[in-house]
């Protein structure tokens, strides 16, 4: 078994595995319960893979490496079964899942649009997706569950998710609310809008959802996904939205969150973290 994560997170908070903590993270603790948080953790998730594909190798491992058109609802659930085994998990289970990572991103390499070569497993790649990732769960947290978690707590959960970026082979990994926002300022001049974004964003934009009780709220989440991310983000992508159409896509969200966790406790999300659970 590797200790890819038992070894960053004994690095970053002293912590391994106890008989009361079996897993990666507290059973109360800030990160399950954000993560555990079905409405803003899938609109954050829609708002992180728009916000990674600004980066012109982030794209091209997408463009080049996945088969996005066929399936890109299938690459939403394969990150929401890595997050919900790194979090829920014990930690076998999650270094299974980091190793499978890490197996599949050393096979993804090549060279970008612009000439550049890429690889998935280089650092500074590495980081780039995690914090488009953090950044969007939290701001999902931020907008339709808890607007009033204070920087301490954000910064907690900045601080303890690094380990999952660490163990995978990010280096440097933003760890604060401010690191996060600096990093995301500092890397606006290396982002871009082309061609080939724009058409994997109409293909996530389009993708319908496979439970059929989700479907009618499918393209309310993709619009909530648009509306958590940073504005300068937005304008790039060509996806402004009106002060009247973000109001109505929150209300939209607020009003369906009921609905879709009644759904969701009886659907594929639920049914993994209870599988997680009863292997403990």
């Amino acid at each position: 078994m590797t200790t890819y994560l038992r070894d960053a997170m004994v690095q970053r908070l002293g912590e391994t595995r106890s008989h009361e903590n079996p897993g990666p993270f507290p059973r109360d603790g800030l990160v399950r319960n954000i993560h555990g948080d079905f409405t803003p953790m899938m609109c954050g998730g829609i708002s992180a893979l728009l916000l990674q594909m600004l980066h012109p190798l982030a794209l091209a491992g997408i463009w080049d490496h996945s088969g996005f058109r066929r399936d890109m609802i299938g690459r939403l659930r394969r990150t929401s079964d890595f997050i919900a085994t790194t979090s829920f998990g014990t930690f076998e289970q999650a270094e299974q899942a980091i190793d499978r990572v890490r197996r599949v991103h050393a096979q993804v390499r090549g060279h970008a649009a612009d000439g550049r070569p890429y690889a998935a497993a280089d650092p500074d790649l590495l980081v780039w997706v995690h914090v488009a990732e953090m950044s969007r769960f939290m701001a999902g947290q931020l907008r339709y569950r808890n607007s009033g978690l204070s920087r301490a707590e954000q910064d907690r959960y900045f601080f303890e998710t690094a380990c999952i970026a660490e163990a995978l082979g990010a280096r440097n990994v933003p760890d604060s609310r401010a690191a996060v926002d600096d990093y995301l300022h500092h890397m606006r001049g290396e982002l871009v809008c082309d061609e080939r974004t724009r058409d994997v964003v109409r293909v996530l934009l389009e993708a319908p959802p496979r439970n059929l009780l989700l479907r009618p709220a499918g393209a309310l989440y993709m619009r909530a996904g648009i509306d958590l991310l940073p504005d300068w983000a937005a304008q790039m992508l060509d996806l402004r939205m009106s002060n009247l159409q973000r109001q109505a896509v929150r209300a939209g969200i607020k009003g369906a969150m009921p609905l879709v966790s009644r759904a969701v406790r009886s659907g594929a999300y639920r049914r993994a973290l209870e599988r997680l659970q009863a292997k403990r």
